[in-house]
C-alpha cells in the first residue's frame, strides 16, 4: 500500500520544524456545542496558530477518552451531531482555511458508514487524515487501503507499553505522524506526566521518519514546552474542550479557546522547546 501523494499533515509539521518550532495539534469535539460553532472555532483556531486540527467524532462508548471528552461527546450526540454532518462541517472549514484536518473516531461509526464511502466522502470534503484508537493494526487493512486510495493518512497511536516488534509494525503502516500516548490510561488534563518521553519517542524514531507527536494529559504552555523537548508536536485536547464546556452559550467562547491556542503556540515557538 504505497501512498502516492504527499501528506498535507506531514508537510505542515515539517514546515513548523524547519522554523525551529514545535507543532501544535489541537483537538475539539465536533458538534459540541453544535456544528456551526465547530466550524467557527476551527477557522479561528487555525488563525490563532493551530498547525493541525483534530475533530473528534462523538461516539456513545469512547473507551480512550476521559470524563471531559466523554461529556463533550454526549452533548454533541444530544445535539444531533452525525458523521455525515461532521463531514459537511469539514467541507465548510476547508472552504475557509487550509489547516490540515484530522477526524478522530472509533471504528464503529466508520464501519456503519462504510470504510470506502467514509474515506471517499472525507477526502471530497477536504479532510486529510483519520485516527481510530480502537482499531488494531492487524485489522486495519481495509480502512488503510481506502484511505490510501483517497490520499488520506491513517495516523496510529503507540503507548508507553508498546513492545519494539509491534512498534516496528505500526510504524511501517503509519501515515501523517505517529501519535505517542504519554500515559497509560484515558485522555484528560494531568498535573504531571511520569512517562520517560525521551525513551519513548526515541524508540519510535528508530522505525519511522515521520513527525512524532505526544498527547494525553497536556494542560498548558509550561507542560507543553516540557513535552515538546522530546517530540515534534504536542496534542492538546481536554484543556480546550473544558473551555468549550465552560463557555457554551457565551459570546466569548471562540475568543477564550483562541487565547489558549495562542498561549500554547507562543510557548512552542520559543527556543526552550529544542
Amino acid at each position: 500500500m504505497t501512498k502516492m501523494v504527499q501528506s498535507r499533515i506531514t508537510a505542515r509539521l515539517e514546515q513548523v520544524l524547519a522554523l525551529g518550532q514545535k507543532g501544535l495539534i489541537a483537538y475539539i469535539t465536533a458538534g459540541d456545542p453544535d456544528l456551526k460553532t465547530t466550524v467557527e472555532l476551527a477557522v479561528a483556531m487555525a488563525e490563532a496558530g493551530t498547525d493541525v486540527l483534530e475533530l473528534g467524532v462523538p461516539f456513545s462508548d469512547p473507551v480512550a477518552d476521559g470524563p471531559t471528552i466523554q461529556a463533550a461527546s454526549q452533548r454533541a450526540l444530544a445535539g444531533g451531531a452525525t458523521v455525515q454532518g461532521i463531514i459537511q462541517a469539514v467541507e465548510a472549514i476547508r472552504s475557509r482555511s487550509d489547516i490540515p484536518l484530522v477526524l478522530m473516531t472509533y471504528y464503529n461509526p466508520v464501519l456503519q458508514y462504510g470504510p470506502a464511502k467514509f474515506a471517499a466522502d472525507l477526502a471530497r470534503a477536504g479532510g486529510n487524515g483519520l485516527i481510530v484508537p480502537d482499531l488494531p493494526p492487524e485489522e486495519s487493512d481495509e480502512l488503510l487501503q481506502a484511505l490510501d486510495e483517497n490520499g488520506l493518512d491513517l495516523i496510529p497511536l503507540v503507548t508507553p507499553n508498546t513492545p519494539p516488534g509491534r512498534l516496528q509494525m505500526i510504524a511501517a503502516r503509519a501515515r501523517g505522524f505517529i501519535y505517542c500516548v504519554s500515559v497509560t490510561g484515558v485522555t484528560g488534563e494531568r498535573q504531571n506526566i511520569m512517562t520517560d518521553l525521551s525513551a519513548m519517542t526515541g524508540a519510535v524514531r528508530q522505525y519511522s521518519p515521520l513527525p512524532v507527536a505526544v498527547g494525553f494529559g497536556i494542560s498548558g504552555p509550561e507542560q507543553a514546552v516540557k513535552v515538546a523537548r522530546h517530540c515534534d508536536a504536542v496534542v492538546v485536547g481536554s484543556a480546550l474542550v473544558n473551555i468549550v464546556s465552560r463557555r457554551t452559550g457565551s459570546a466569548g467562547l471562540v475568543d477564550e479557546v483562541c487565547k489558549k491556542v495562542e498561549e500554547l503556540k507562543q510557548a512552542l515557538a520559543g527556543p526552550e522547546v529544542n
